[in-house]
Formats: C-alpha cells, sequence, structure tokens
C-alpha cells in the first residue's frame, strides 16, 4: 500500500517544486520587465503550450455551462495572478508563499456563503489560527523595522489574491467535475491573457531577451507542475497528497535565497508554521478527499 503511494506523494512534491521553482522566475520577470508584461506573456506562452496538447489529445469545445465556468475562473485568475505576482516583487518568496496559504481558510466561509455548506466550530479555530499567523508575519516585519510603503502594498497584494484565489476553490470544485485538468489548463491561460489583452494598448511593454526567457521558463513550469500535480491526484487520495502541499514554504525559502539572497526570518517560519498547522486542521474533517491543493490553483 505504501509502495503504491511512493510515486504519487514524489510527483506531487515535484510539482510543489516546479511552481516554487516557477515563482522565483516571475518575480524575476516582473522586477525586470513589470508585472502586467510578465503575467501577460507567461499566460500567452501557457496556452500556446497547453492548448495544442488538448486539442491533439482529442480536445472538444465545451458546453455552455462548462464554458461559462472557464470564463469565469479566467477572469478572477487573470487578477488574481496579477495582484500575487505584484506582491513578489515587493515581498520575499517566502513571505508571499506563506500568507497564500489562508486561501483555504477564506474558502471556507466563502463556500457557506456560495454553496450554503456549513462550517464546523473546526473551521473557524482553524480560521482564528490562520489569522494569527498572518499576524505573526505581520508583526515581524514590524519588529524588524522592514514595515513601509511598499510592505504595505505588498502585504495588501497578497491578501487580495489570497481572497480570489479562495474564490477560485469554489469554482474548481465545480470546474474539475465537468472538464479534465487539460481543457482546464488550456482554457484558464487563454481566457486569462484575453482578460489582461484588453488593458495591453496602455500596460504592456515590450520586454527584453532576458525577461522572456524568464517569462517561458515560468510557463513551461507551470504545466509541468499543473500535469504532475495532475497525475498525482488521479492516482492517490488528497488526504495523503494536500499535506505536500506545504514543502511550497520551503521551496519558496530555497529559491528566494538562490535567486534573491532573500533571508528567512524566524517570525515568518513561525507564522507560516501556524497557518499550515491551521489549514491542516480544517483539513482533518469530512471532506478530506475532495479539497482541491493551491498548488493547482497557482498552477494555470
Amino acid at each position: 500500500m505504501m509502495q503504491s503511494r511512493i510515486l504519487p506523494i514524489a510527483a506531487a512534491l515535484l510539482g510543489v517544486a516546479c511552481l516554487s521553482l516557477m515563482d522565483a522566475f516571475m518575480k524575476s520577470a516582473a522586477l525586470a520587465g513589470g508585472t502586467f508584461s510578465a503575467t501577460l506573456l507567461r499566460s500567452a506562452i501557457g496556452t500556446l503550450i497547453a492548448a495544442p496538447v488538448w486539442l491533439a489529445l482529442g480536445g472538444r469545445w465545451p458546453r455552455w455551462p462548462v464554458l461559462k465556468l472557464h470564463l469565469e475562473r479566467g477572469v478572477v485568475s487573470a487578477f488574481m495572478a496579477l495582484s500575487f505576482f505584484y506582491s513578489l516583487t515587493k515581498l520575499g518568496i517566502a513571505e508571499a508563499i506563506a500568507i497564500s496559504f489562508v486561501a483555504p481558510l477564506l474558502a471556507l466561509y466563502l463556500a457557506r456563503v456560495l454553496l450554503g455548506e456549513i462550517i464546523r466550530r473546526r473551521a473557524v479555530l482553524a480560521s482564528v489560527l490562520g489569522f494569527a499567523g498572518t499576524l505573526v508575519i505581520v508583526g515581524g516585519k514590524l519588529g524588524d523595522g522592514e514595515f513601509d510603503r511598499d510592505t504595505g502594498l505588498g502585504l495588501a497584494a497578497i491578501l487580495f489574491s489570497a481572497l480570489l484565489y479562495a474564490y477560485n476553490f469554489i469554482v474548481i470544485r465545480r470546474q474539475s467535475q465537468l472538464a479534465r485538468p487539460l481543457e482546464i489548463a488550456a482554457f484558464h491561460s487563454g481566457v486569462a491573457a484575453l482578460v489582461m489583452a484588453l488593458a495591453a494598448p496602455l500596460l504592456f511593454v515590450w520586454p527584453g531577451e532576458a525577461v522572456l526567457l524568464d517569462t517561458a521558463l515560468a510557463a513551461l513550469l507551470t504545466v509541468a507542475g499543473a500535469m504532475a500535480i495532475a497525475w498525482a491526484y488521479a492516482r492517490a487520495e488528497a488526504q495523503v497528497l494536500v499535506p505536500m502541499e506545504y514543502s511550497g514554504f520551503l521551496w519558496a525559502a530555497l529559491f528566494g535565497w538562490l535567486f534573491f539572497r532573500e533571508s528567512v526570518t524566524l517570525p515568518t517560519v513561525a507564522g507560516a508554521a501556524i497557518i499550515v498547522a491551521a489549514c491542516w486542521l480544517a483539513a482533518r474533517g469530512p471532506g478530506t478527499d475532495r479539497m482541491v491543493p493551491a498548488t493547482e490553483q497557482r498552477a494555470v
């Protein structure tokens, strides 16, 4: 039994590592070429990678109820990605990833409002813990005297992105029941690119070769991470694989140091541990096997 889980666990860890490395390349691209240009290019290149594969494997134009979900998630994700990658230009990668872990907790309350799900006492306690963990990270920035305007903007952006992240949990819960991962990836990137293209005449600046390379690598890593995670979740229960999600903090700390010499402070580690514990507490109830990993949200 354990042997049958090894490969899915390894694939999930590989997927998380790919997406964490993608964040590092996107931070580099956003700093050098601007968040909007880098994010639009990533979505466009991701579409050029995923769409032909989806079509080659027999993909067909979805029916309206499914297409409506693709459009809804793509629009939300365009702003989610922009705010997330903008936050990376203001915060350390590990800090941004740690705070983004509150998204599953926010999704609990959105599920209550939008889906009528009952919020258990365990979930309420988890939310309080998650909020406390976020305060620990923010308090660490205040205590170190590093809280300036850019830090405030970064925190606002990552919290806004986490809220959109949480809404995406609700959409993808319905979306994943009606479409396959490759179709979801193709439409997700494509719709997000089209939404951002509307503002391209005003905001897009054609980047240099280094930024193009970074965004191309980010797009490849996005598709690779998404496919690895989809392969893993098709072969093992979510309750086995969801904990692998939190290895993203370790990867983020590593890549943040390797790429940008970012140090990880004790308050960030402590806050991340509290948030992870809160998410784990929330997941230890009914419905764990139906959880959607946060990496799947970031993946496409």
